[in-house]
Parts: C-alpha cells; structure tokens; sequence
C-alpha cells in the first residue's frame, strides 16, 4: 500500500473522527496549545469543526470539501484549522453549538464554526456544500468571504464576537428559587407532552423523530403516581412504535439514531451507546408496569446487541457504529426481496408479510425490516396456535442476521466514553434485576471495574479511553452518569467497594464543579482548561442533562449513605432550576425525575439474611416497578461493615436463618420487622402508589 498524499497532525491522535482526517489535504490541527497560539502569532481566525466519527454528513462533508484539494488550499491559506470530536470535548461543542444555534437558530453535525485568535466565534454554520446551490452559498465562497470580513471589516468581527460570547456566557447564569418545591412543573411536562403527542405514530414532534427517552420515562412514573391513563397511553404507543419500526434493529437489537420520517421507519443508520443506555431502563419500566413481554423482550435484545458488539475484551463498551458502509448509509441494514427468497426458501412468504418485505421496498428501492404488528396479533391473524409463529420467525431473523454478519460491517468507533459507559452500567445493572440474566451483572461489573483501573487516576476521573490511553479530565457527564451506574450496581449486587466509590465522586463533584455563588453544577471542573465561557445548564439534550442526573442520583445515594450533605447538594441543585423547570418544565425531563423523587413518598426496605436465601425475595420484588422505593441487603454470611450504610444499622436476622427477615419503613416510621415475603410483596405493589 502506497504512502497517503498527505498527513496532518491529526495523526497523533486516538479519536477515531480525528484520525478518519488525519490525511486529507487540510492541514488540521487538534484543539490544543500550539493551534491556538498559531492562530494568535499569525492573526488568522480559526475554522473550527466539530463533529463525530458515526455522523453521515460529517462523512459527506469530509468527501465533498475536506478532500478537496482546492477547498483545502483555501482552509489552509486563511484560516487555522481546528478539528474537535465533539464526543471527547464536549466542553468545547456545547460553548459553540450554542454559538451556531443563537446565529442560525438551529444546530446539528457538522459544524463549522469561525472563531477570532481570542477564541470568540463571529460566525457559523452545520453542513455546507461544497458549491453555491439553491440560492445558498457554498463552502468555498463562504471561506472566501468570512476571510474578507475578517481582514476588512475587522471592528464589526470584533463586536460580533463579543457580543454573541456575552450571551454565551449569560446562558450560565441561572436565576435560582428559593420558593418551596411543588409538584406543578410535573404536571407541567405532562401537560406539554400531551399538547404535542402524534396520537397515530407516537413521539412529540413531526419528523425527524428522536427517541424520548426522557419523555417516556417521565410518563411512566406520572403514571405509576397519578394514575392518569393518558401518560400510559402516551409511552406505550411510542415505545411500541419504535420496537416494530425500521429504527429498531430487527435482526441485532438496538435502537438507531433517529428516524427521518413520521412512523419510525427510516432511520438515520448510527447505533449510538447512549440512546441504547437511556432507552433500555424505559422498556424495563415499562415492562414492569404492564406485564408486556414485548417491553421485556425489546429490552433484551438490545442488551444482548451490548454484548455482542459494544463490550470490549477489557471491559469498556465502545461509542457508536458508523451509519455508512460501503460508502452508502444503511447498506449494512437494508434487505432486497431476492435475498429474502434466497435465504429462507419456503419461510420467505411468511417473514415478509410480518416484516414489510416487498419487490418495491419501502426506502430506496430496499427494505428496512419493519412490523406493522406485534406477532401476537400477527399470530392470530395468520391462525397460528399461541407461539408458532413466533419461534419460526425466531429461526428466520437469525438465519438473516448470520448472513448480514457476512457483509461488510459499518465502522466501529471503539473508544471508551467515561459518561456513556456509566449509562450503559445502568441499564445493565437494571437488566440484570428485571431479568434476571446474571451476564447482565457480569457485564456491568467489568466495565465499572474498566473505568476505575484506566480511567481513574489519583481521585480524577478521565472522560476518554483509546488503546491504552486515557486523557481529558473528566466533566460533570462524566461524574454524574458513573454515579448513577455505581449506585444502580450497589442496588445490585450489595458490595460496598461500589458505594464507597459513588461516594467519593460525590464528593468530587462538590469540589470541583459546584457553583458556590449560585448553586448547581458547572460542565467543567474548577481546574479545567479556561475557556471563553463555563457552562451550567439543567436542560436535556441528546444526554440528560448532568445536573439532573447528578440531584436524582445525589438524593439516592444519601438514603444508603446518610449523607445530609449529599442532599442538600441535590436540593440545592433542584432550587438552582426551579424557575426554569416552572416555565419549560417537558425540556427538563432528568430534573423532573429528580423532583419526582425528592417530593415523593420514600419507602426503604432492609433485607437481613444469606444472599442465597434472599435470592427469591429480590427476584420477585425487583419484578415490581416501584421509582420510589430503596432495597437493601444485608447479607449475614458476609464481612461487609453494616455501619457504611445506616438502612442497616440495628437490623438483625430472622430466627430461620436460611429466612430473609424483612424491615420496611415509609418516610422516615418502621413497621414491624417480618419474614413474609408475599406481605411485603403485597405491601409494595399496592401500598406504594
């Protein structure tokens, strides 16, 4: 293989989006010390552009103008070019993604930003063509002209981008309550949801629809609360929607990006860690409430996909897979009905009238595998005895899936995201208690260990992880996500070494992104790379919101600890938001959890006996949805120190010692201590609404 044309210094790095660049003609430069200085002693504005290794157009930018020998003389001769993965400096994209959204009024990736040497952006946009078209300038003009500006009219740059930097750094200022919490930005949300819920298809928006994670998840607990039947409604024709739809993976499990039409069935091809991780304890819970196997079965299948493809052999789990392969996006997913015949001879007919499969297609003359019913009804329909059906289109999806493992598979980006993984520890610590698959924990614990032996050094924690390399410090995604998966293992699996730990980064986040003059949690640590701005936000974006995640989280990691302190930082965070949740509480969805769980009745229920003996008992009650209430174990064949977790103070066994004893409290009074599992049972699923 011959040497490539041309190397940048993109070379050096371990993201694969940066190293995808690493030799087109531009003469990138990574976000670092000597691009920005260059960017001073040469006075030239920077082109900065952001995206990430799985974004289709980021691929179509890169084709049309980044590989474009001309389009990259220009980049070089007038700008310094910066190239960021916006999924290892999320610092960095969220200051400028706020930028281009205050200047265009919308957002996406690609995006190319244009920043003075003082690092205060003037101008930007997403994808731009590599030509004039439609009416709209092309990539190459606006270089042109964003670099005449620039030389010409320099006074008129420099105000812009003071300007447009004073709100940026505006965004941080919260305006914080000291009102007393209520339950009215809960009914809010699900007044906003409501107003905007597609009654035929499901989800709260027109086309392109993303999966409401936040959304549904909130329905789900309105629900379990209110018992309003309209929040239930809500989340099972979306989540039901999107479990027969084409963004569904109906061969592999998981969910897709995004789909581009109304109904869910086209989606936009990237299978991303995080949707995965948000969407997988929705179905749980949603499992939990009706009983649907379905829920259950969706929620599997996507855990199992984890496994499979997104666990590495040392235990992270990697980013994302590629829309593209082939260079076309979707190929890797799409069937032809030739090959559908081929494949499963006699059983084609049949799998094709239960997966839309035609001569035509249904996207570009292919097929994007789709259920216009759940089987069950399909079964019926069909006349098949309860089952049939069901196990023979078992058998066909999975001759389907050992063929497409043949094709040429989309790219995988194999780096390790801190924050994405404490996500996908939670869903997996969830999965193993609804399931009860025990590789679920396994699965969980390997990862958490992952992270503590590379990516935790010295009391910091490290937000990216690439062979063998770990770097950037850490950001408040980071802490937030992890706690919420160590919580979610210690709920698991009782050992302590993962509450100690969810301690410490609890203690690490008041120390190092608490806002001690307006409360909440800042994105960055106090010893960050200064930026020109230090963002605090509450709102939910394509990730919960870190300050959400961190008060919901904080509030449940004081009831096994005891730690006032630790809850008084989740109320205070919930004060700092309190304006905004009242105004846009359905943007808001992690804060209304938190509030949800702050304001709710709590219940903690000890367990004291033999893990062996309490397997049952957990088995059963982790069957019941039930938001509000703590489980703990203390496990008497164990050396565990009861004192690191007050719940269990006091608590004794049972005269049968192979006999869980039972003590369930509601808010802050004890009942009677028994050894009746179906009591407690009972007690939990009608007492607890």
């Amino acid at each position: 293989m011959s040497a490539p044309k041309y190397t940048n210094r993109l070379v050096d790095e371990t993201s694969p989006y940066l190293l995808q660049h690493a030799h087109n003609p531009v003469k990138w430069h990574p976000w670092d010390a000597t691009a920005l200085k260059a960017a001073r002693e040469e006075d030239k504005p920077i082109l900065l552009s952001v995206g990430y290794s799985a974004c289709h157009w980021c691929h179509v930018m890169e084709r049309e103008s980044f590989e474009n020998e001309e389009i990259a003389a220009l980049m070089n001769a007038l700008f310094i070019p910066v190239k960021v993965d916006r999924e290892e400096r999320p610092d960095i994209d969220e200051i400028y993604m706020n930028a281009v959204q205050m200047l265009t009024g919308s957002g996406g990736w690609p995006m190319t930003v244009f920043l003075t040497p003082s690092l205060k952006p003037f101008w930007g946009g997403t994808y731009f063509p590599p030509d004039d078209r439609w009416g709209h300038p092309g990539f190459r003009s606006i270089l042109t002209e964003i670099s005449r500006v620039y030389r010409e009219e320099r006074d008129k740059v420099e105000g812009s981008a003071k300007e447009l930097t004073a709100r940026i750094q505006n965004l941080a200022r919260v305006p914080k309550s000291d009102k007393p919490l209520n339950r009215e930005p809960i009914h809010g949300a699900m007044r906003e949801f409501a107003a905007r819920f597609d009654s035929k298809e499901g989800g709260f928006s027109k086309a392109p629809k993303f999966p409401p994670s936040g959304a549904l998840s909130m329905l789900l607990r309105y629900y379990n609360s209110h018992r309003d039947p309209e929040a239930l409604t809500m989340a099972e024709l979306t989540l039901s929607k999107m479990a027969t739809g084409g963004i569904y993976d109906q061969l592999g499990g998981g969910f897709h990006r995004y789909a581009t039409d109304d109904r869910w069935l086209v989606p936009h091809f990237e299978k991303m860690l995080y949707d995965n991780a948000l969407l997988v304890p929705v179905y749980l819970d949603a499992f939990q409430l009706t009983g649907k196997e379905v829920y259950a079965t969706t929620a599997r299948e996507t855990l199992d996909w984890v496994l499979r493809e997104m666990q590495s052999d040392a235990g992270g789990y990697y980013s994302s897979l590629d829309a593209d392969s082939e260079g076309e996006e979707g190929r890797f997913y799409v069937w032809s009905k030739q090959e559908i015949d081929k494949l499963l001879g006699s059983n084609a007919n049949l799998f094709s009238r239960a997966y839309d499969v035609t001569a035509a297609g249904n996207w570009e003359g292919k097929t994007i595998l789709n259920l216009h019913c759940a089987i069950a009804e399909l079964e019926k329909k069909e006349g098949f005895e309860t089952g049939v059906l069901s196990a023979q289109l078992a058998l066909a999806r999975h001759k389907l899936l050992e063929a497409r493992n043949g094709r040429l598979r989309p790219g995988l980006d194999d780096k390790v995201l801190t924050s994405w993984n404490g996500l996908m520890i939670r869903a997996m610590t969830q999965g193993y208690r609804v399931l009860g698959d025990n590789q679920f924990l396994v699965s969980a614990r390997k990862a958490a260990l992952f992270l503590r032996d590379q990516l935790y050094e010295h009391g910091r924690l490290l937000a990216t992880w690439r062979n063998g390399t770990a770097k950037h410090k850490a950001y408040l995604d980071d802490y937030a996500f992890l706690l919420g998966g160590l919580v979610e293992l210690y709920a698991s699996d009782f050992d302590l070494a993962w509450l100690e730990w969810a301690n410490n980064l609890a203690d690490s986040l008041a120390e190092l992104f608490w806002d001690h003059d307006a409360g909440g949690f800042f994105f960055t640590g106090s010893d960050h790379e200064t930026l020109i701005a230090r963002s605090k936000t509450g709102y939910d974006g394509a990730l919960p919101s870190g300050n959400g995640m961190a008060a919901f989280y904080l509030s449940a990691l004081s009831i096994y600890n005891g730690s006032s302190k630790h809850a008084q930082l989740a109320l205070d965070t919930l004060h700092t938001f309190e304006t905004q949740l009242v105004h846009s509480p359905s943007s808001f969805t992690q804060m209304i959890a938190a509030l949800d769980f702050y304001l709710a009745d709590k219940y903690e229920l000890a367990i004291v006996g033999s893990r062996v003996g309490a397997h049952e008992a957990l088995d059963r009650l982790w069957q019941i949805y039930t938001p509000h209430t703590t489980i703990v174990l203390l496990d008497t064949d164990s050396e565990s120190v009861p004192d690191k977790v007050p719940l269990l103070a006091g608590k004794t066994p049972g005269p049968v010692p192979s006999q869980p004893r039972f003590y369930l409290c509601q808010n802050y009074a004890c009942r009677e201590p028994t050894d009746d599992l179906n009591r407690v049972e009972t007690a939990l699923r009608d007492e607890l609404i």
